[in-house]
């Protein structure tokens, strides 16, 4: 076994000094790097732990030279007040910048008679595995990949290698990965493990990476009002590590319900969510909980565009969240979707297909915005006075005389009616 985990035995999880004790015992074993790579989540996921874990890295590796490299796969690079907020006390001189279109390397492909078979022959595209230039060429004899292990829309459960092939990727794996999770179906691999995405993950690894010094660094935390609730942290490169976290998540961050769900509001912190790209996990994470035409009410204060990248808003803007069948035509007919499919996965995930009814309330998006890419739209100060957030708790509440499921934050897990989650299938 060449991983140690350690799991939290009371209800306030793992504190720090017990963190770094895994650390500290995980690096005594190896040769002190000269030269490190450090591999952690931007502000989406602000609740990861991975602030401290850094911190406790950079302690640890002192004497080192260190570079961090956000995992930042198609997003906006972080603003040095995001930096403070997630890693506060870390010099921004360290933190480097990927770019997915620019500062990558091919490394392979996986065949595509692979993804054939993992997809039940739903897509037969093979797919480039690419990496940030950093990780092949930077000198590192160790780089640390810190990531939490969360539902998670495209691949299913995030994170493992998907820090490499997503966070520090390119255009052809982030598309290609992408798009299979959306003709397979996010409802049909959001809170579970070895799912297509997964599999081709771990072709690339297994094939094109070995030689890449990684460790991965991996979270479960299930925050609530004392901070962010570590369940339990694993360290090394196995794939079972992955598996036993997930499991630990499934248990901490999937939320089953008896019943599906009328009405749904989802308010999104406007220090984390600046676009619908982001933003979207409110449809993401709740859809597979909501009713047959019940309606879901996103109240979104910091969104000001769709595209985290100025090129895949334009995209959004012009082709819409119009649903499966008319996005997959749109592909079919227009060479500018069939080169960004990551954009054409973001639209189907972030339509209901007209199962439930989808208002955003943003702070910084006009009615005209909204409305034109097929959303329904309610003005921030409407949805303010109408849902009253600070009240408000996770859970039933009663609006106005009408039962309103609140969720304050989306990232933290998955809300499901369990007949729609134990009856997914595949290419719906």
């Amino acid at each position: 076994m060449n991983y140690s985990l350690t799991k939290a035995t009371t209800p306030t999880g793992l504190h720090d000094d017990e963190i770094a004790t895994l650390l500290a015992d995980h690096l005594s074993t190896r040769p002190k790097p000269r030269r490190a790579l450090i591999i952690p989540p931007d502000i989406t996921r602000l609740n990861s732990h991975a602030g401290p874990i850094t911190r406790m890295l950079l302690d640890l590796l002192d004497g080192a030279d260190i570079d961090i490299l956000p995992a930042l796969g198609t997003h906006i690079p972080m603003t040095p007040e995001e930096m403070d907020r997630m890693y506060p006390g870390v010099p921004h001189t360290l933190f480097r910048v990927h770019n997915w279109r620019e500062d990558v390397v091919h490394l392979g492909d996986v065949p595509a008679s692979f993804v054939k078979e993992v997809s039940a022959g739903l897509s037969d595209q093979s797919i480039r595995v690419e990496v940030n230039h950093r990780l092949v060429d930077g000198g590192y004899d160790a780089i640390f990949s810190v990531g939490q292990v969360v539902p998670h829309e495209v691949v299913g459960m995030a994170n493992y290698n998907k820090n490499l092939f997503v966070g520090c990727g390119g255009s052809g794996m982030i598309n290609g990965s992408h798009f299979l999770g959306a003709v397979y179906g996010m409802e049909n691999m959001m809170g579970r493990d070895l799912t297509p995405v997964h599999r081709v993950f771990d072709y690339a690894e297994q094939h094109f990476c070995q030689d890449i010094p990684v460790t991965y660094i991996l979270t479960v935390t299930a925050p609530d009002a004392s901070g962010d609730n570590v369940r339990s942290v694993a360290v090394g490169r196995d794939r079972q590590m992955f598996s036993d976290s997930i499991r630990i998540s499934q248990e901490a961050n999937l939320n089953f319900l008896d019943q599906p769900l009328e009405h749904v509001v989802v308010y999104l912190d406007p220090a984390e969510f600046h676009t619908t790209w982001i933003g979207n996990k409110a449809i993401y994470r709740s859809r597979m909980a909501i009713a047959d035409g019940g309606d879901l009410v996103i109240i979104a204060p910091g969104v000001h565009r769709f595209g985290e990248d100025l090129g895949n808003d334009a995209l959004i803007r012009k082709y819409g969240y119009v649903g499966r069948d008319k996005v997959l035509q749109a592909v079919r007919d227009n060479e500018d979707l069939r080169q960004n499919l990551s954009v054409a996965a973001h639209l189907i995930h972030g339509s209901s297909d007209s199962r439930f009814s989808i208002t955003y309330a943003p702070g910084h998006l006009s009615r005209e915005e909204v409305e034109g890419v097929g959303f329904h739209y309610l003005p921030l100060d409407k949805a303010l006075a109408r849902y009253d957030i600070q009240s408000m708790r996770l859970g039933m509440n009663s609006v106005d005389g009408r039962d309103i499921y609140y969720i304050p934050n989306p990232a933290l897990g998955l809300w499901a009616y369990r007949g729609r989650f134990d009856n997914a299938a595949p290419g719906k």
